[in-house]
């Protein structure tokens, strides 16, 4: 099998030129300067590729040698189809070819390609407004970067670039099954990808840009959430309000879970709480995500947790420190129901041979004891789905920030059995006797 690899043979000058090494085995096997030059020690031999630099347009040089890597690489399985002989004078002119015509296509590739398009659409998010008049937030825009960089991965794969007007239904079953296969993404984070991927075709059709019509088909979905968040209701939460715990630490994690679960704030503003944000029994907020802001009636048990500290909330903690330590006390606690759900585990990626070639971090559906499935996320989630049915909807919303009822409706997570055995309820109240 033919391979491609870039490499530079003196790292030691001040700018150093990139080679294209091509080789088949024992076959054929020749390195050719591809004329692009690369800055003293903003190479990555892993990579291959410039690394960030304000000397060189290392983006535009990058995408260079990508295109370079893919179209000779396809030139030479046409070669093989026609019986071609290829060797260091076939190379030369491929080369040649691709690297002549490149600097005048690229700003013609940016209505071709779709990674070339998501570098102007990220370009162009700099100075976008969103519909009620707010900046792209970087996060997006990070988010913009992880899906092209997905892309990328799969022309590499595929040893072919994406065009635009290939964005088709064929392309999407490939791409859901890469990420499936090669990266072993669980169906959220595909459909993210997904959903970035339709938005920039969208685009791309507003600016009179050819674009496949299978986009728009109902078929080119964006696979759904496929794990089984859970909550904590009332019981248990008061559970882990009443647990004698000896370690400072996890009564300081066990104070600030019980105000993220009775305030429905994301982790990001619950852990940011300062005495200057209580006023006359609230809590008065500008969400981070959301730039709204919020005023959240002071619950009886976080009152209590105020009293204790002089008014003041529970003293700083990291993110990490806060998802390790509210597991402690949920066990603590007796939260520990088998349960369905998902949870982050080290997952073995094989090759063919079954060697393990990579290790990578993914989330895996199973059965696990509750407290093990207790992160920040569910302090929010628990906050809505325990006042869901008892005060109007709207209201909640207004706090935990969901702008429509079936983005909100999406988030409730009561089971089919909580729900009947709420009907029960209302009929055993309501039935005459």
């Amino acid at each position: 099998m033919a391979s491609g690899k870039f490499i530079i043979k003196d790292s030691k000058k001040e700018f150093s030129t990139i080679y294209y090494r091509f080789k088949q085995g024992a076959k054929f096997d020749c390195s050719l300067s591809t004329k692009i030059q690369v800055p003293k020690d903003r190479w990555s031999k892993t990579k291959e590729e410039i690394l960030k630099t304000k000397k060189v347009d290392y983006k535009l040089l990058n995408e260079k040698l990508r295109n370079l890597d893919t179209h000779v690489k396809k030139e030479f399985e046409n070669a093989k189809l026609e019986a071609a002989i290829v060797d260091s004078k076939w190379l030369k002119r491929k080369l040649a070819f691709i690297l002549n015509h490149e600097d005048n296509e690229y700003q013609e590739n940016e209505k071709l390609y779709l990674t070339n398009f998501i570098d102007k659409y990220i370009e162009d998010s700099k100075t976008r407004k969103t519909r009620d008049g707010k900046s792209i937030k970087e996060k997006t825009r990070q988010h913009y970067r992880s899906t092209k960089n997905k892309i990328i991965d799969f022309e590499k794969y595929k040893g072919q670039r994406v065009l635009l007007k290939k964005i088709d239904l064929s392309f999407h079953s490939d791409f859901i099954i890469f990420l499936e296969t090669e990266h072993m993404l669980g169906n959220k984070t595909i459909g993210g990808y997904i959903d970035d991927i339709k938005l920039f075709c969208r685009n791309a059709k507003r600016q009179d840009i050819s674009v496949h019509k299978d986009v728009e088909s109902r078929d080119f979905f964006s696979p759904d959430n496929d794990t089984v968040d859970t909550y904590l209701n009332d019981d248990e939460i008061n559970k882990i309000y009443n647990q004698n715990l000896k370690h400072d630490h996890l009564k300081n994690a066990r104070d600030w879970f019980i105000i993220g679960l009775r305030t429905g704030l994301r982790v990001s503003d619950l852990l940011k709480l300062k005495k200057k944000n209580i006023d006359d029994g609230f809590i008065n907020w500008k969400t981070k995500k959301t730039d709204f802001p919020v005023i959240i009636p002071i619950h009886p048990q976080v009152e209590e947790i105020l009293k204790s500290r002089d008014g003041d909330f529970p003293r700083e903690i990291s993110d990490q420190k806060f998802n390790d330590y509210i597991k402690k006390v949920s066990k603590k606690a007796g939260i520990d129901e088998i349960i369905e759900g998902a949870k982050r585990v080290m997952v073995e990626k094989k090759n063919d041979k079954g060697e393990v070639v990579d290790i990578l971090s993914r989330k895996r559906k199973d059965k696990y004891p509750k407290y093990e499935l207790i992160s920040s996320h569910i302090c929010r989630r628990s906050f809505a789905t325990n006042l869901y049915g008892k005060i109007d909807s709207l209201t909640i919303m207004k706090i935990t920030g969901h702008k429509t009822e079936t983005e909100f409706l999406k988030y409730i997570k009561i089971t089919p059995r909580e729900y009947a055995e709420k009907l029960k309820q209302f009929w055993n109240r309501t039935t005459i006797k």
